[in-house]
């Protein structure tokens, strides 16, 4: 069984293993996974060259095309055109690396053990990374246990609270993350139609949901038509549920209850404990995106907010608002906690120490 990691997680394990490791990275579809990977390593200035091994349909398009070397008469293999000639690094990403021929997967073992292609290695400090799918529902390859056996394998699931503080900092509307953050199962696949007389069954994805941003943005009144739309992008019964929420309006926003909690307070009385973890979350994500307004004056608000839960007998909302920060997640909110609000830090190290 792969060991399961999320975001933070595989962040930290690209930034310590070794590149002569091989990573595989298994998980459902649109989960982020290539777009981690870019995105981490091109922060760094390191080139990722990404190849989706399902679409190759022959050897030469992973090793290149043979020719014959006019000065020895041999045949050699010309560089394809991802090859790096210029003796620098690259990140090698093998997206789908279980929807592969078996003739391609045949390349990848030399690659994989001796970071070689037809004879012509990789340069030095280059990295091999790849990403499959795992489950009943996809139509994939089997691998070869000596071609599983040479990489480090790990069970991508990033979190629900990585994917929420993800989509507050890239502008995803806010229709979306709230329905998201009062209905977690709906992010991953909860939500599918069942008509067995379909194959095509659509189920929610975090790419979907991007989607459904996106034709939010463009559409300024929510038509029958905008619905089939957001439908086709996430599912009948995830799309009912998620303009059924536009009726039933949002929950207060964190950044209220960090620049006037009195105020807030008989709202927040009225709130049960699932309201109130979606309100510890947003309080961390707000900090987080630094938009808790004046520093001393939201640590206060804070801190009567703690009070509040641990008064008020809420110790299920005060045991998740600690063990979000138990979870490190939120690494600017955190440190907020440790220095600018130094008593909330204490009321959550006092409660985990008692628990």
């Amino acid at each position: 069984m792969a060991i399961n990691i999320n975001t933070t997680e595989l962040k930290k394990l690209l930034e310590s293993t070794p590149p002569s490791h091989n990573i595989m990275l298994s998980g459902k579809h649109g989960i982020g996974k290539s777009q981690i990977i870019t995105n981490f390593f091109e922060s760094k200035g390191q080139k990722v060259v990404a190849l989706f091994l399902g679409q190759m349909s022959d050897p030469g398009d992973l090793i290149g095309l043979p020719n014959k070397d006019e000065a020895t008469g041999k045949t050699i293999f010309m560089p394809p055109f991802w090859f790096p000639t210029d003796g620098q690094p690259v990140v090698l990403f093998l997206d789908e690396l279980n929807r592969a021929r078996p003739e391609i997967l045949q390349t990848i073992m030399d690659l994989a053990l001796n970071r070689r292609l037809a004879g012509r290695a990789l340069p030095p400090g280059s990295r091999i990374i790849s990403a499959v799918n795992d489950g009943e529902e996809y139509q994939l390859t089997d691998l070869d246990p000596a071609l599983v056996s040479r990489f480090n394998i790990y069970n991508f699931m990033p979190t629900v609270a990585e994917w929420l503080l993800w989509a507050s900092q890239a502008g995803i509307d806010k229709h979306v993350t709230d329905f998201i953050e009062d209905n977690n199962r709906m992010l991953d696949g909860d939500g599918a139609i069942t008509d067995s007389s379909s194959s095509l069954e659509k189920t929610p994805d975090r790419r979907g949901w991007e989607r459904v941003s996106d034709i939010l943005k463009n559409s300024p009144t929510i038509s029958p038509t905008t619905k089939k739309i957001v439908a086709g992008i996430v599912g009948a019964k995830a799309a009912a549920a998620f303009f059924e929420s536009f009726s039933q309006g949002g929950l207060i926003g964190a950044d209220t209850i960090l620049k006037d909690f009195d105020r807030q307070r008989q709202i927040l009385e009225t709130y049960r404990a699932h309201e109130l973890a979606s309100i510890n979350d947003g309080i961390f994500r707000c900090i987080e995106n630094g938009k808790e307004g004046k520093a001393d004056v939201a640590a206060q608000n804070l801190l009567k907010y703690m009070n509040w839960l641990s008064a008020t007998g809420k110790r299920e909302s005060l045991a998740h608002f600690c063990s979000v920060f138990e979870g490190a997640t939120y690494t600017k909110a955190n440190l907020f906690m440790m220095s600018t609000a130094p008593k909330c830090f204490k009321a959550i190290t006092d409660f985990i120490r008692n628990m």
